[in-house]
This record gives structure tokens, C-alpha cells and sequence, in this order.
């Protein structure tokens, strides 16, 4: 396939992106920005969701994993035990969190911990999430961006660190006045473009191998693809740790997450962004389930095309991947390798503009959900009266594209470490970032102590990733084999809650008072 026909394609769907940007951005404020007003559709922030919580990490890791070896086995269909997770979590997001935000009508959702015990968990709270979504934004933005690199760009003799400027430019240029009235439409048109580009290469591929969607099932069966629950309690996919492990990884990445509590609460009404959130929960999970089927086809496609398991070194590991014609089909590539090398050209420009569809929602709204906080939460900037909105909003624009700039930086980090499935690298990542979040939280829903205004917030927020980190690496050897998996979050948020236990005090809880 020409590069450069591919490429001409990325830039006609960005000059769209820009059209959307400018139409919906036009006398745009502040409050645009950072809550579009309080009137986005919820059908619309529902929908547009759907592509920002799966990101372009999905579209090739969850389909690439169908296929990996773990432990003599298939993972097979192993990530729906995830999935059954994220039900319970967007179900206490629904009916626990949604209905403490709107009333106390909050704009960056910290602000309650500001309320309920003070500015130092406030800043804690706000500094962790910036933490947390930096690291996993610029995760899954490298993962894309890696895969155009390699099947496009390197062929162009771009160098990586100029294709990843660029795109940051790209997604900068259409975030930049909008905001979250924005990325409610620009989410809800790459949300229609990734679905619609999985559903084709579903499609073509069935046809390709004569296949009906019953017996490609069999077939799936047959090779041991379809397997769903993981038995062994001491396996890091353990069925169990993966249930409760999702649950609490939506609750923290989703509730606790102020990208995607901006778009939810950007919604008028409360009943209204509930149905977006349970909307959201049931469809995310029937695209995941396709997901997982088009992962199955592709490694049917490519054992009917003569790929055959090899032993392999990676990272000076033996490993078994699937080799075809010389080309691993393996993890993170297995998607982009056959529709790029071993489908017809049409079919490859759907996937390029599939992927970019899954790789901007998930960075855009990154992007302005860290601007948002960071203006908000860390500068203050609603409470500055000795700023006009003008001045505002230059110092809004100047957080905006710095945090562009630390995008790239972690990007070339990503790009420097390098790891053949990041999905698993995300997710623990997540359990460090996400866990004192989960624990300020809980422990300020769940008690009514009061904690004292001063830094040990701060440091129990530091310590509980650190002794979590020294359970991970050892547990096997402490816990005879016991291996510590996706309920690592849960692990840190309990170290985190019960340290605030001990600091905290049983002094009358403070009256909250809505966000001005």
C-alpha cells in the first residue's frame, strides 16, 4: 500500500476534525471549555464516550491479545472477565458518584475533596489525577502512534519524533478554543468511524474465509480462542481478580477521572447523565465483545493464509508467535499487520482512519481534562479575581499547550521503553495512579472522620503506591506463587484509605457548600 496515499487520508479526516472544531467553537468562553455550558446531549456524550473508554489501546491490543500464549494457554476471550468489571463500576458510578457531583454542583469533581476535608487533599487529589492521565493518555497516544510510524511513516522516512509532533499539533489546533463542546462532537464522529471500521473488517474477513458467523464461532472453539474465565488462583488472570479488578478499575479510571466527569456533568440534568453512563456501560461491553471476535478472525485469517507458532525471542524471553510470510502476527501488530499486508487497499484505509478515529478521542479529551484541572484545580483560576476573562483565558491557552509539550515528552519515553502489549502495562500503571484517588474518595464517602488540613495526605498518597510496587514484585515469593494482577488498584486504595484511618480525626464533618 502507498504511504502516502494512506497519509493524504489522515490529513483529509483531520481538516474535517478542524471543520468541527470551528463550528462548534465560535464564541466560545471559559465555561465552554470546561463544561460546554451545561448543554451537551446526553445520547451525544453517551455515544462519544464509547471512544474515548476504549481508545485506539483496544482497537489493536484486545484483539491481538485474542491469540497470545499465557501459561501453555490462549488468552483467548480472557479480557470479558474485565468487562463483567466495568458493569459493577459504571453501576456505582450511575448511582453513587453522579449524584454527590450535581449536588454539589461540582465543575472539576476535586473540588468535593476541597469541600470535605480541605485544600491539601483538594491539591492531592487534583495532582494524582494529572499524574494518572498524562501517563495513561500519552500510553495509548504512543501505541497508535507506534503502529502508524511502523506500517506508514517509517516507510515515508519521517522520524518518530516528528509524527508524534505533529499529531499533538493536530489534536492542539482542534481542542484549542472548543473544549469539551468540542470533543462531545468530534468523539461522537471517530466513535462512528472506529465502529463502523471494525465492522468492515469483520465483514471482509468472514467473506475471505467463506466463513458464517456459526462456524467461524466453531472454528474459534476448535483453536481455543473462545475461553473466557482464568481458574488458577495464583494467575494474575484469575477470574475473580479480573471481576472485581475491572469494577474497581472503571470506578477509579472512569468516576474518579475528571476527563470523563467533565463530559458526564457537562450533561443538564442528573437522570440524564445517568442514562449516558449505564448507556454507555452496556454498549462499551457489546463493542468489546466484537473486539475479541475480530481478534479471533484475524488469527483464523492467518492460519488459513499458512501462519504457523514459532518459538521466538522477545525482550530475551522464548515466547510463541504466530509467523506469517516472515511478519509476527502477534500483540499490539497483529491487526495492522494483516489488514495493512494481507487485505485489499480499501480495507487498509478504513483501518488507518478507524485507528486515528480510536486515537484522537482518548487524547483530545486527555488534553482538556488536564488543562481544566490544572487551571482550576492547581491555579485557581475561577476564584482569580485580579484576572479578566481575557487574561483568563491566555493563561487557560498557555496550560493548553503546555501540557501538549509534556505529551510529546512522555510519548518518546514510551517510545524509548518499549513493550509489545501495553494494554497490561496501562492497566498497571493505573493500580499506582488511580489507587490514592480511589482512597481520598472512599474514605471521604464511606466515613465521617475529618483528616487534618496538612501534608501527610500527601505523603500517604506517596507511600501506599510505593508499598504496593514491593507487594507486586514480591508477592509470588512472599504469598507461595501467589501473583498480585489488575487488583492491584484495590490493594493501593485500602493502603491509601487506611492511612488516612490513622491520621484522621472524629471531628464533626464539614458542612459542604456547593461550587460557586
Amino acid at each position: 500500500m502507498s504511504p502516502i496515499l494512506l497519509f493524504s487520508f489522515v490529513i483529509v479526516y483531520f481538516v474535517l476534525l478542524l471543520f468541527v472544531a470551528y463550528y462548534t467553537s465560535r464564541n466560545s468562553t471559559n465555561d465552554t471549555f470546561f463544561i460546554g455550558n451545561k448543554s451537551s446531549n446526553w445520547m451525544l456524550v453517551a455515544f462519544g464516550m464509547i471512544g474515548t473508554s476504549l481508545s485506539g489501546v483496544t482497537f489493536v491490543s484486545v484483539p491481538g491479545g485474542v491469540g497470545d500464549f499465557a501459561g501453555g494457554n490462549f488468552k483467548g476471550f480472557a479480557y470479558m472477565q474485565v468487562a463483567f468489571g466495568y458493569l459493577i463500576g459504571y453501576t456505582v458510578i450511575a448511582f453513587v458518584l453522579l449524584p454527590l457531583y450535581y449536588r454539589l454542583n461540582l465543575t472539576s469533581i476535586y473540588n468535593y475533596l476541597l469541600q470535605r476535608f480541605g485544600v491539601v487533599a483538594y491539591k492531592t487529589g487534583a495532582l494524582f489525577f494529572i499524574i494518572s492521565r498524562t501517563v495513561g493518555a500519552t500510553a495509548r497516544l504512543y501505541l497508535v502512534i507506534n503502529v502508524l510510524q511502523f506500517f506508514i511513516l517509517d516507510k515515508m522516512g519521517v522520524p518518530f519524533i516528528v509524527t508524534a509532533a505533529v499529531i499533538l499539533l493536530m489534536i492542539l489546533l482542534y481542542t484549542f478554543e472548543g473544549g469539551v463542546k468540542t470533543i462531545v462532537y468530534t468523539d461522537t464522529l471517530q466513535t462512528t468511524l472506529m465502529i463502523g471500521g471494525l465492522i468492515i473488517c469483520m465483514v471482509y474477513i468472514l467473506n475471505s474465509l467463506n466463513l458464517s458467523a456459526g462456524e467461524a464461532f466453531t472454528q474459534m472453539s476448535h483453536k481455543g480462542y473462545l475461553t473466557i474465565f482464568n481458574t488458577d488462583i495464583n494467575s494474575k488472570g484469575f477470574f475473580l481478580k479480573q471481576i472485581i479488578g475491572g469494577a474497581f478499575i472503571t470506578i477509579a479510571m472512569t468516576g474518579l477521572d475528571q476527563e470523563m466527569m467533565q463530559k458526564n456533568i457537562s450533561v443538564k440534568r442528573l437522570a440524564d447523565s445517568q442514562k449516558n453512563v449505564i448507556t454507555l456501560a452496556i454498549v462499551l461491553v457489546s463493542v468489546l465483545v466484537l473486539f475479541l471476535l475480530l481478534g479471533g478472525l484475524l488469527y483464523l485469517f492467518a492460519g488459513a493464509n499458512g501462519g504457523t507458532y514459532q518459538d521466538v525471542i522477545v525482550n530475551g524471553k522464548p515466547v510463541k508467535q504466530l509467523i506469517l510470510n516472515n511478519i509476527n502476527i502477534i500483540g499490539d501488530k497483529a491487526f495492522p499487520s494483516v489488514v495493512l499486508n494481507y487485505l485489499p487497499f480499501g480495507v487498509g484505509i478504513i483501518f488507518i482512519i478507524a485507528l486515528i478515529s480510536a486515537l484522537f478521542p482518548s487524547a483530545d479529551g486527555a488534553l482538556t481534562a488536564l488543562t481544566s484541572s490544572f487551571c482550576i484545580d492547581i491555579l485557581g483560576l475561577k476564584q482569580r479575581d485580579d484576572l479578566d476573562e481575557k487574561q483568563k483565558k491566555r493563561l487557560r491557552l498557555t496550560v493548553h499547550l503546555s501540557f501538549t509539550v509534556v505529551f510529546l515528552a512522555c510519548i518518546m519515553i514510551f517510545k524509548v521503553v518499549n513493550d509489545n502489549s501495553i494494554i497490561d502495562k496501562i492497566l498497571d500503571l493505573a493500580g499506582y495512579t488511580y489507587g490514592p484517588l480511589l482512597g481520598l474518595f472512599a474514605f471521604g464517602i464511606f466515613t465521617k472522620r475529618q483528616l487534618p488540613n496538612n501534608y501527610f495526605i500527601t505523603i500517604i498518597c506517596l507511600i501506599a503506591p510505593a508499598i504496593s510496587y514491593l507487594l507486586s514484585m514480591n508477592a509470588k515469593t512472599w504469598f507461595n506463587g501467589y501473583q498480585i494482577g489488575i487488583e492491584l488498584l484495590l490493594i493501593n486504595g485500602m493502603l491509601t484509605f487506611f492511612g488516612l484511618l490513622l491520621i484522621s480525626n472524629k471531628g464533626a464533618q464539614k458542612q459542604m457548600v456547593a461550587e460557586k
